[in-house]
């Protein structure tokens, strides 16, 4: 028999967290200030991430995996000055970072994490 799953502020399009098996998919982080630079969204984006984890018990200690989409490889750099404040020590999940054109053009950086509970 399977574990129930459950799932988090539910749109006509996406849940913003799914949890199954003890295993938490969080929905791509986008920020929600698109005025501000690769840095200040980066920051955002990782904020989401702290609070939709905390939601359901988990943390950033217990990330798997992060999908990082960048508007423009440029923004490499600036985007893992922040990760790297950010990503636990010793800790750090399995990551892939990769450009692409993401739904609007003011968005510089988006996130998909995979969590333990």
């Amino acid at each position: 028999m399977s574990a129930a799953i459950q799932r988090y502020h539910i749109g006509p399009r996406l849940s913003e967290i799914v949890v199954h098996n003890n295993t938490v998919y969080l929905a791509g982080q986008i920020a929600e200030t698109l005025d501000k630079d690769t840095r200040g969204q980066t920051e955002e984006v990782l904020a989401a991430i702290d609070r939709l984890l905390g939601e359901v018990g988990s943390d950033k200690q217990k990330v798997l995996s992060v999908t990082i989409y960048l508007a423009d490889m440029a923004d490499y750099d600036a985007m893992n000055e922040v990760w790297s404040t950010w990503v636990v020590h010793c800790q750090t999940p399995a990551r892939a970072t990769v450009e692409a054109r993401l739904a609007d053009p003011r968005y510089r950086v988006e996130m998909s994490v995979i969590a333990a509970l």
